[in-house]
């Protein structure tokens, strides 16, 4: 444990995502000693489907299936769902921030400066990846190489990709975030799953967590809750935030299959090398390589058994929608919603023109598999439960920084949105100026070991 008893803790946060391992980092950088607490495990990072399966599809933690047969998954490991994600970058949606008061424009160029933001060079584009990109700008659409999150100088030819996460430390996740914020003298404990926030009042003054069958309590006068749009309600309710947890997200998507003879998979194939976005339509489309195990259990999902082993042969084009704010999570964490017409109406829209694209690739046998979703959000919105430094209203010293505090539907990967609002909320945190004018931060003081009260119960 650390001895946590003996030490003094500036802040607490709970998960290690992009939003909460970037407020670490963020922190501890400015010399404050934050404790970071982890449901999943840590420890190195095989990139097998062992780990991958126990860390993100493991079922009722990583798995979690809808009331309409809906598969959604999240990473319960340090680093979030970052560690299993495809690395693609999108643009943060300022206009939807400048609405609720939050400006994060400076942060942005930050990110950009510290992180391996770049489109993929020549070499790493793959001929599939180049096929389908040759097919949907010869039909007009603007199909164009998307920006990703890796480290290309890492990246050698006939490398994996990190599917099950990157052994080769390619592809940048907030593991990262989390693994710098120690360096710098943050503390960081796994297996260490968060009940409640201890109140005095309507003051947030800690947390109760369960680790190795035992109960704790962590004291610090600020609380960070970045547990992931499912978790951090889960937890806010518990300590009485009844009304969070409803009318969210959670970007519903398919994939579009076709079959082609002159060109083959490379074991080296990187998802999500280019696309394009619709956004009147909320619709993103992009290539979309997968391992061979998650294609077989697509195919075989919809009963494409003939399909089976065709993997090499396959093209595959992803549809992402933006749908409509709707459902509620159980006080467990279960996800009770469903999509509704609109939000089918826009994935057949984007079959249509998957269906064009492959088409015109040469691909046959077309086909679309099962609904999936990713990244859901909106269950603690900012504007209607937290005020525009993410503070939890009519609560003292408690703050969330997660997808959950996005508060419109948005149909496209945070990762890099969730990484600027960690920054701005640790500079506030810092007693900093945030937003486009504010100073340049002083260069930052070396993170000291202070001694932190917190006990086990």
């Amino acid at each position: 444990m650390h001895k946590l008893e003996n030490m003094k803790l500036d802040a607490i946060i709970v998960g290690t995502g992009p939003g909460g391992a970037t407020v670490a980092k963020e922190l501890a950088k400015r010399g404050k000693q934050v404790l970071m607490l982890e449901w999943g495990p840590g420890g190195p990072v095989k990139g097998n489907i062992i780990q991958y399966f126990f860390q993100q599809c493991f079922p009722g933690k990583g798995m979690l299936i809808t009331n309409n047969f809906l598969g959604m998954v999240r990473g319960i490991t340090t680093g979030g769902s970052s560690l299993f994600y495809y690395g693609t970058c999108f643009p943060v949606p300022h206009d939807m921030l400048k609405k609720y008061g939050i400006d994060v424009r400076r942060e942005e160029e930050e990110a950009r400066r510290e992180l391996p933001i770049a489109t993929l060079k020549d070499e790493m584009v793959t001929p599939m990846a180049q096929r389908i990109m040759e097919s949907a700008q010869a039909l007009g659409y603007a199909w164009t190489p998307l920006q990703k999150f890796m480290y290309q100088d890492r990246w050698r030819p006939g490398m994996k990709f990190g599917y099950y996460g990157d052994k080769h430390r390619v592809k940048w996740s907030a593991r990262m975030h989390a693994e710098e914020a120690v360096a710098m003298g943050a503390v960081l404990l796994n297996k260490a799953r968060v009940s409640n926030i201890i109140l005095d009042g309507n003051r947030a003054t800690g947390v109760e967590f369960k680790m190795k069958g035992r109960s704790y309590k962590a004291f610090a006068p600020k609380v960070i809750v970045a547990a992931g749009g499912i978790g951090s309600p889960v937890i806010l309710r518990k300590m009485g935030l009844k009304n969070v947890g409803y009318n969210f997200f959670y970007d519903p998507l398919i994939t579009v299959c076709g079959k082609v003879d002159d060109v083959r998979k490379r074991i080296d194939e990187i998802p999500m090398t280019a696309g394009v976005h619709f956004p009147e339509d909320g619709i993103v489309m992009t290539d979309m390589a997968i391992p061979t195990l998650i294609d077989k259990a697509f195919t075989a999902q919809v009963l494409r058994f003939w399909r089976l082993f065709e993997t090499r042969k396959t093209l595959r084009i992803m549809i992402k929608v933006r749908d409509d704010l709707a459902g509620r999570l159980t006080d467990s964490g279960g996800v009770r919603k469903k999509l509704t017409q609109a939000d089918r109406d826009k994935l057949m829209k984007g079959y249509d023109i998957a269906k064009r694209i492959l088409e015109k690739a040469g691909a046959k046998g077309i086909y679309k598999t099962w609904y999936l979703a990713a990244h859901p959000g909106g269950t603690v919105k900012m504007g209607e439960f937290l005020d525009a430094n993410l503070k939890v209203k009519n609560y003292e010293n408690l703050f969330v920084c997660d997808c959950s505090v996005i508060p419109e539907p948005w149909g496209l990967p945070p990762a890099l949105t969730l990484v600027c609002l960690g920054k701005r909320l640790a500079k506030h945190l810092a007693g900093e100026k945030t937003g486009a004018n504010a100073a340049a931060p002083s260069k930052a003081k070396p993170a000291k070991n202070k001694r932190k009260k917190a006990g086990r119960r």
